[in-house]
């Protein structure tokens, strides 16, 4: 994407301008229902991206589970 951004940025705006219009179009043309929209699917990506990085940084990503209190060399 930021490849895209650089080559043309006149594209990369019209994209967001599309995808902005289409957003409030969704929401009825309020734009406070599509800013509250927004912030509500920015949250929901944040807090997956925590489940995500709990997830790796305890193995979990390799279908290991996480060792409690023991060393596995034991």
């Amino acid at each position: 994407m930021l490849d895209n951004l650089a080559s043309d940025p006149q594209s990369e705006s019209e994209r967001l301008d599309i995808a902005a219009d289409q957003a409030i179009a969704a929401c009825g043309g309020d734009l406070r229902s599509t800013v509250r929209a927004l912030i509500l699917a920015n949250e929901f990506l944040e807090y997956e991206l925590c489940e995500m990085f709990k997830a790796v940084t305890n193995g979990r990503s390799r279908g290991r589970q996480s060792r409690t209190g023991t060393d596995w060399f034991d």
